[in-house]
């Protein structure tokens, strides 16, 4: 199997590189800067899981051609249009393409741009992040891939993608209900990102403040609610383990949305908490603590767009 995989950065760069690793044929498609970065210093990557440094492929979009069998395709949801005309050119035959953006609202475009048969659903759980120097970061132990058919049909390309990650150093998991994976994944990482980017702070900073906890329990609550009636109610151990981990006294861990507003970047407002705000109102659902949130993200895009941040 062929791989292309947009972008060589956190995520990308992480389970791509887990790829390549094994002997598994991927090239990435990257900018001028990133390449030459590449071929100076190899594919880096820190991880708990095993360090590596790796000599990997790579194309520039220009020079893009038909011929991959999978696209990985790691881009943020704001850079959803341009990435779609980066892999355009690849996007030919049989070839499937293997979404790892936060949320849901990216398949609508997707679809529309590629048609829906050639759209796989995928999610990647991970603390993952690209350092100045290059170097692909995991900062945790949890380092997993999950991918399937949107209709739940067990297909040979399915099979073909979970072959090529078996035997990898990371967790890859070829799921029979891809949808469900991706509903409770936006349950408990909208809960996250607005609890983090509202409050600025991590999850054990918030629970050390008062009424920290329960504003996260409440966001919670909402998010559960607005799932069950979408009807994906997320499973009970899912709950438990996004309320423990959620609510963790000891948890450094943020949503990389608000390390990005800590960092002066783009931020994916619309596509997480923005989106989950709007099925909260569409369901009649609590949405108090998701409104809040993006009214800050929001603004926090307004001052940014101005150039009102403040210097580093």
């Amino acid at each position: 199997m062929k791989t292309l995989v947009l972008g060589a950065g956190g995520i990308g760069g992480y389970f791509g590189g887990r790829l390549a690793e094994a002997g598994r044929d991927v090239t990435f498609l990257v900018r001028p800067g990133r390449r030459e970065q590449l071929a100076r210093d190899g594919l880096v990557i820190e991880s708990v899981n095993g360090n590596a440094k790796l000599p990997v492929k790579t194309v520039l979009a220009g020079e893009l051609k038909p011929g991959y069998d999978v696209i990985l395709f790691t881009c943020k949801a704001y850079d959803l249009d341009s990435a779609m005309d980066a892999i355009a050119p690849a996007v030919t035959g049989d070839a499937a393409i293997v979404p790892l953006l936060n949320g849901l609202a990216h398949f609508d475009t997707l679809d529309a741009r590629f048609g829906g048969a050639r759209v796989m659903g995928g999610t990647a759980q991970i603390n993952a992040m690209l350092r100045k120097d290059g170097t692909v970061v995991n900062g945790d132990a949890l380092h997993r891939i999950i991918f399937g058919e949107r209709d739940k049909r067990e297909t040979e390309r399915a099979k073909a993608l979970a072959a090529e990650f078996a035997g990898t150093k990371c967790d890859a998991k070829l799921s029979p209900d891809i949808v469900q994976e991706l509903w409770e994944k936006i349950v408990f990482l909208s809960a996250l990102a607005a609890a983090t980017c509202l409050f600025r702070g991590n999850v054990r900073e918030i629970m050390a403040a008062p009424g920290g906890r329960e504003a996260m329990l409440r966001l919670l609550r909402a998010n559960t609610e607005i799932a069950t009636k979408a009807g994906r109610s997320p499973r009970d151990a899912v709950i438990k383990s996004a309320t423990e981990r959620l609510t963790d006294p000891a948890g450094e861990w943020s949503a990389s949305m608000m390390r990005d507003m800590e960092a002066g970047n783009r931020v994916e407002a619309d596509h997480i908490v923005g989106w989950m705000l709007a099925k909260a109102r569409e369901y009649g659902v609590d949405d108090a603590m998701l409104s809040a949130a993006y009214t800050h993200l929001k603004t926090y895009e307004a001052r940014r767009a101005a150039g009102r941040l403040p210097k580093a």
